[in-house]
């Protein structure tokens, strides 16, 4: 019986995706719960695995491919594998694997390949048939032995262990790097992944239709730094691993700040303006794929050791792919941290349909006057942009001196006065 592999349902805001990689080719036995595609959308990558123990019988949507929710995208033959072992498979399924290395000695590009031929990705396995390289001459690097594109660049240079006769050749296609071997300049065309094209139109759209305005602070980081150093080994082994950092002490500020002015909270759907009753702050996360911005909704519910968690929760999630729709829909506000990389200071951007958004830099050691003379304090500068058909310069400014009052003063965020 054949069992119908169809896209996941996808959210409103996510009106279709792209087929990203097979895992398996046509032909393969495969396991239940085993990885089978991954499908990439605006935001996220969604993981699609085998219902039953089986055989891939056909791929509808190739790699590339546009799907839109609940598409058909494969078909799975139950029980033809159900042992799991592809070698072991009943005799339709040797007999259907034969056939797939016969024709894939007469057609390279045949879906199956045997089993002694390394898996190519599909911009791998392009690039290699223009350059007139084989797939057993390039040794792959990737998982279970995969061969990437970086591993057929290498191959052409000469530098694998397999050496290419054919290293010199041009590529035609405008799509994959047009390289002079002579000089070893490199030049590569790739497609823009969907997550960086959908955020270079988000952030677009941001500064074309908004009243984008940033204003600056700076706050003496001396006291959360002392508070931090003084208790972060007990605070760690209360909280079962859980290390205190800067970012809660900041994500409770903002909540409390947030709180006394309503319009930075708030949003703007057409010609209404939306007051949230709640805080749902967004945290902005770098992963492989580009800007993930992963939410901590009621934040004001939540302590610091569960900020903590949950932030380093979302940064292993987002370094693997992990991140769910659910977990990056939605935020009333955001923190932005570029002082991670080494930022001094820094406009951030808007995250429509948001009002503001809270940008973060490196604490630096400065002499500043204080009480009449000179100290040398970690400060931080902070950067607020708002949208200035929302939120007035008053309320903004106000905003900021209320969050920079709370860092210096971290008692206050306690007491919340």
């Amino acid at each position: 019986m054949s069992i119908e592999i169809k896209a996941p349902t996808l959210p409103e805001s996510v009106p279709d995706g792209t087929i990203a990689s097979w895992h398996k080719k046509a032909g393969d036995a495969v396991k239940r719960d085993e990885l089978l595609v991954d499908i990439e959308t605006d935001k996220v990558v969604i993981e699609v695995v085998s219902p039953a123990d089986g055989v891939l019988e056909k791929i509808v949507k190739d790699s590339g491919d546009t799907i839109v929710s609940n598409e058909l995208i494969a078909l799975v033959k139950e029980g033809a594998a159900a042992s799991g072992d592809s070698g072991k498979s009943d005799d339709k399924s040797d007999s259907k694997k034969a056939d797939s290395k016969t024709d894939d000695k007469a057609d390279k590009k045949s879906e199956s390949v045997s089993d002694d031929t390394p898996a190519l990705s599909p911009a791998a396995k392009k690039l290699a048939e223009e350059h007139g390289i084989k797939a057993e001459q390039v040794t792959g690097t990737g998982k279970d032995g995969r061969v990437t594109k970086e591993d057929v660049m290498n191959a052409i240079e000469g530098g694998s262990k397999s050496e290419s006769k054919a290293g010199s050749a041009a590529p035609t296609s405008r799509e994959h790097p047009v390289a002079d071997m002579s000089s070893g300049r490199v030049e590569e065309r790739v497609p823009m992944s969907r997550l960086r094209a959908k955020v270079a139109e988000r952030l677009l759209q941001a500064s074309q239709t908004t009243a984008m305005l940033t204003t600056f602070n700076e706050v003496n980081m001396e006291p959360v730094m002392s508070l931090r150093s003084r208790y972060k080994d007990q605070f760690e082994k209360t909280h079962d691993g859980v290390r205190l950092g800067f970012m809660s002490f900041f994500v409770r500020a903002c909540v409390e700040a947030l709180k006394r002015f309503p319009a930075v909270n708030a949003s703007i759907d057409g010609s209404d303006i939306v007051y949230h009753g709640y805080q749902d702050i967004g945290v902005a996360v770098s992963s492989p794929r580009g800007l993930v911005v992963p939410v901590l909704r009621n934040a004001d519910h939540m302590s610091l050791a569960q900020v903590e968690g949950k932030i380093r929760e979302y940064g292993l999630k987002a370094q693997d792919g992990k991140l769910s729709m659910d977990e990056m829909t939605g935020g009333t506000f955001t923190i932005s941290n570029g002082g991670v990389f080494g930022s001094l200071l820094s406009t951030p951007i808007l995250n429509p349909p948001q009002t503001a958004i809270l940008g973060m830099h490196k604490i630096q050691e400065r002499p500043m006057a204080v009480n009449g003379k000179v100290e040398i304090l970690p400060m931080m500068y902070l950067a607020l942009s708002y949208d200035h058909r929302m939120i007035d310069g008053k309320e903004a400014v106000q905003f900021l001196v209320t969050i920079k009052d709370l860092l210096e003063d971290p008692a206050r965020i306690l007491l919340e006065i």
